[in-house]
């Protein structure tokens, strides 16, 4: 793998940056204590083209390679994860999936509107009982004539209450486990679909997370996207992908941790001179500052494998599992320099620390990613 990047890669990279700096960072704080982003970032990241990386320029998107959606992914989450997340979400987890799933009437549809900025997509998998065990979810859709009946309950569904489509996962028939799932694209204007957006988050405040209820919502048979029964692999390959971009977010705000600790270090005078000249202050900042970059490289293989069509699911789970913790400990080193001003929201110290703590436990968890990389490694499924 060449660690030098293009200088399509390195423009990319610079666009993110300065996108970020313009129209994200003066809010953070501001979107934060309201618990709402602006909306209206959305159509911007779609006219920037954020929101079609990856995806062929006939669907609407701008094309581009996975390292150049990592980088990206890395600039928004170093903003504001809460932006992080609707690209994440609607292009990551959505788009790509129709993409690699849909049919060509599906992609025509779904796709321009996704990656313009025209609508947003969620991600209908977590239920209230069934979180990490994804396979046992209680959705059901019931077959009646050309249309199905799709009746439950979704919970954390990021975007939730700002999508125009939500891809959502229900059980179709009566096999055990995973077997009777099937996946399907569901307007969010159907009728018996009601949203609730869940407010009083620990972090990722400005976010729209929501409950979704379904009540006897009845869909065209052709909103199925895959084949019947089959809609646990399409959500396990959203996951795998997914993790990737989760990963890269994390490195974003380890790599916004070491900004604020160094420039904050530097400035701050205690005892005669900067606190950055003191040992254990140092050793603070060298920890978050090896953390970012293994986090980086570690992403960076991932995307180099999609991008060369090669095995990749282990090594998303490694990035993903490696990235998620090494941002707690970059925020809390972080909020460690900052000593009480971290304490107070007028600095970034407390939110990084608050948006990195759900990384760890949204699209799998750390012991969920330490299972699959050890049944990979062993060959042995734990119990």
């Amino acid at each position: 793998m060449n660690l030098e990047l293009s200088e399509e890669q390195t423009a990319v990279r610079e666009l993110a940056r300065d996108f970020t700096a313009r129209e994200i960072a003066p809010y953070v704080t501001e979107w934060d204590r309201a618990e709402q982003v602006d909306r209206a970032i959305v159509k911007k990241l779609g006219e920037v083209g954020f929101l079609g990386l990856t995806i062929d320029e006939e669907y609407g998107g701008s094309g581009g390679d996975h390292l150049a959606y990592c980088l990206v992914t890395e600039e928004l989450g170093r903003g504001d994860s809460s932006v992080r997340g609707i690209v994440s979400v609607s292009l990551g987890l959505v788009a790509k999936t129709i993409a690699a799933w849909g049919n060509e009437e599906q992609k025509q549809h779904w796709l321009p509107r996704l990656t313009s900025g025209e609508y947003v997509g969620c991600f209908g998998l977590t239920e209230p009982g069934t979180g990490s065990d994804a396979g046992n979810l209680t959705t059901k859709a019931v077959r009646d004539g050309d249309t199905y009946v799709v009746s439950g309950t979704k919970m954390f569904i990021t975007n939730g209450t700002w999508a125009d489509v939500v891809l959502l996962f229900a059980r179709t028939n009566d096999q055990p486990g995973h077997k009777g799932v099937s996946a399907f694209l569901i307007p969010t204007d159907s009728p018996g679909l009601t949203r609730r957006e869940i407010h009083g988050k620990l972090g990722l405040r400005g976010q729209a997370t929501a409950e979704l209820v379904l009540e006897d919502v009845r869909v065209p048979a052709s909103a199925m996207l895959g084949p019947e029964g089959k809609g646990f692999s399409v959500a396990m390959s959203a996951l795998a992908k997914g993790r990737m971009s989760v990963a890269a977010g994390c490195v974003g705000i380890a790599q916004a941790a070491l900004d604020a600790a160094v420039r904050y270090a530097t400035e701050r005078e205690q005892f005669g001179g900067p606190i950055a000249r003191h040992q254990l202050v140092q050793e603070l900042i060298s920890d978050i500052a090896v953390d970012v970059d293994a986090a980086r490289l570690l992403t960076w293989r991932v995307a180099d494998l999609i991008d060369r069509g090669l095995p990749f699911t282990t090594e998303s789970s490694k990035a993903k599992l490696f990235a998620s913790e090494a941002a707690v400990r970059a925020a809390n080193n972080c909020l460690q320099v900052f000593g009480g001003y971290g304490y107070i929201d007028e600095y970034p110290a407390g939110k990084l620390l608050r948006d990195a703590r759900v990384m760890t436990l949204y699209e799998g968890t750390s012991q969920i990613q330490k299972l699959l990389i050890g049944r990979a490694v062993t060959g042995v499924s734990a119990f």
